[in-house]
């Protein structure tokens, strides 16, 4: 469907000139700037946004209000058009400000909401929605040439996602989309009304991708799908997942290959069986439980019961001993027990997660758990979710204190702790996605983002570990990742772009890619 509206309503300005090209008279072209609400997915299609709108002239805003703003929107999270608008509603006095500034909305909530987006936010100059990410530019264009309003929103894909540009957010790892959309029927999840049914790249292509990211210096891959273990149903072969792993070990020069977020009722023995046996398969396994109780994953429709969960752990452990596992958990779903709630906590308490992401239940509107009877009160979730959350917390400090005395190999990232600045400590993942915290020793070479070096933990709290090794317990492994980082500073003279952490520019995370707690 496409809509326009007046600019009257609009407030986008009459512009004759190409995309991303400057007014006449300017000498500069036009900036941008991407935010991002969401999941990892939402991450990826924020990449290829960035990679459009450079391709078609823009360069990304290093400082000062960006001549376009795009929101890369989640409807999955709680509040999250309340975020959406607070932060339109911010710019709107902004855009009056800079006659000439574009807004955009796209993503999950733009594919639920539509013409809504308009109405309650007249001032935004462009709508799209999951399906036509590859549209943005042409819409940005048609808003400034026939200073209208642009509403375009497909009902299927149009084009993969990953046929688009791509403006990377890191130098010495990728996101590669294998499938994208979803053929469950999850009653509390509407991802599968806003991406439509699964469609599974050929393994071809994405070998092809990966393939690509390591000769541009990246040494970690992860590989992306709604229900990733799923890929293969398009093309009838049920082995296609784990077929994939194998095939991502024989890739020269990769070295770390992870992947999120697999499906319990779909998880076979075969891809177990790749992870263990493919070298740069990290031990590492994002397994979402929603929940411990078999009623309330009936009333889900989760096709798998907590036996069946618990079975898939003990088979993972048995084959990788030092694999660490997170996990995805809704409290307070219609319904819930406390007889429910305490299945929960029994099945967590049991599966020793290294990390769980925690979620209180929400309506979403458009979904069959929405109409359910028996919503609980907001004091009940929430009392039930400060008992998780302390039962998570234990857990995941036990576990992390077993890391005491190893000697791990983490990979460095641009990121540093909130206490960098006093502790003078770097950060990176280790191969089981921990985050470590070290420090390099007096004397010893400093890595830069993307270099590997092996630390000895020292301390461990519940959300990372600290390494402090001496200089004999520290070594340091130059990579390909590391001198990519170094191109891409020489590249941008050395400026790390405001806000991302990353080196990347023009894509920022307004809120982050997991859900993770802060304290």
């Amino acid at each position: 469907m496409s809509l326009t509206i007046p600019s009257s309503l609009s407030g986008a300005g009459p512009s004759p000139e190409a995309v991303g090209a400057p007014p006449s008279g300017a000498s500069k072209p036009r900036t941008y700037e991407v935010r991002t609400f969401g999941c990892q997915m939402n991450v990826h299609d924020s990449e290829r946004m960035a990679g459009l709108l450079e391709d078609a002239g823009y360069v990304p805003a290093e400082g000062g209000q960006a001549d376009v703003v795009v929101f890369n929107t989640c409807a999955v999270r709680e509040n999250a058009d309340n975020k959406l608008y607070g932060n339109l509603g911010i710019l709107a006095p902004v855009k009056a400000a800079n006659p000439g500034m574009q807004i955009a909305v796209g993503g999950c909530l733009a594919q639920k909401d539509r013409e809504t987006i308009l109405k309650k936010a007249p001032w935004v100059d462009a709508v799209f929605g999951t399906h036509n990410v590859g549209a943005l530019p042409a819409l940005l264009d048609r808003a400034r040439h026939n200073d209208e309003a642009q509403l375009e929103i497909l009902e299927s894909l149009d084009v993969f996602p990953s046929t688009l540009p791509t403006k990377r957010d890191s130098v010495y790892s990728g996101w590669v989309s294998i499938s994208v959309g979803c053929n469950n029927t999850c009653t509390f999840c509407i991802v599968p009304a806003l991406r439509g049914k699964e469609k599974d790249r050929r393994p071809g292509e994405i070998l092809a991708e990966i393939q690509a990211l390591v000769d541009d210096g990246a040494i970690e891959v992860t590989l992306l799908g709604q229900n990733v273990n799923s890929y293969g149903v398009e093309f009838g072969d049920r082995q296609a997942f784990s077929k994939l792993l194998r095939a991502c070990g024989d890739i020269q020069g990769l070295e770390r290959v992870r992947f999120t977020s697999p499906h319990p009722a779909a998880f076979t023995d075969d891809v177990i069986d790749a992870m263990a046996e493919t070298p740069n398969v990290m031990p590492q396994l994002h397994m979402p439980l929603q929940s411990g109780s078999d009623s309330i994953l009936r009333a889900m429709k989760r096709s798998y019961r907590s036996t069946k969960f618990l079975g898939i752990l003990d088979k993972v452990r048995e084959k990788i001993p030092h694999a660490a596992i997170s996990t995805d958990i809704i409290v307070g779903f219609p319904g819930e027990t406390e007889e429910d709630f305490q299945a929960t906590l029994d099945v967590v308490e049991q599966s020793r997660f290294a990390t769980a992401f925690t979620f209180q239940y929400s309506k979403r509107p458009g979904t069959p758990a929405a109409e359910l009877p028996d919503q609980l009160p907001k004091s009940v979730v929430q009392e039930r979710f400060e008992r998780l959350t302390a039962l998570q917390d234990r857990i995941a400090a036990e576990e992390n204190r077993k890391q005491l005395g190893r000697s791990v190999e983490v990979m460095v990232t641009a990121q540093s702790g909130r206490k960098a600045g006093e502790t003078h400590r770097l950060s990176g993942r280790s191969r089981d996605q921990r985050l470590v915290h070290f420090s390099v020793p007096d004397g010893a070479p400093a890595p830069r983002p993307g270099d590997l070096v092996t630390v000895t933990i020292t301390e461990a709290a519940s959300f990372h570990l600290i390494a402090d090794p001496t200089l004999e317990e520290y070594r340091l492994r130059r990579s390909r990742a590391g001198d990519a980082w170094d191109r891409s500073q020489a590249d941008s003279c050395g400026a790390p772009a405001p806000d991302s952490g990353t080196g990347a520019k023009g894509v920022s995370l307004g809120m982050p890619s997991l859900p993770v707690r802060t304290r």
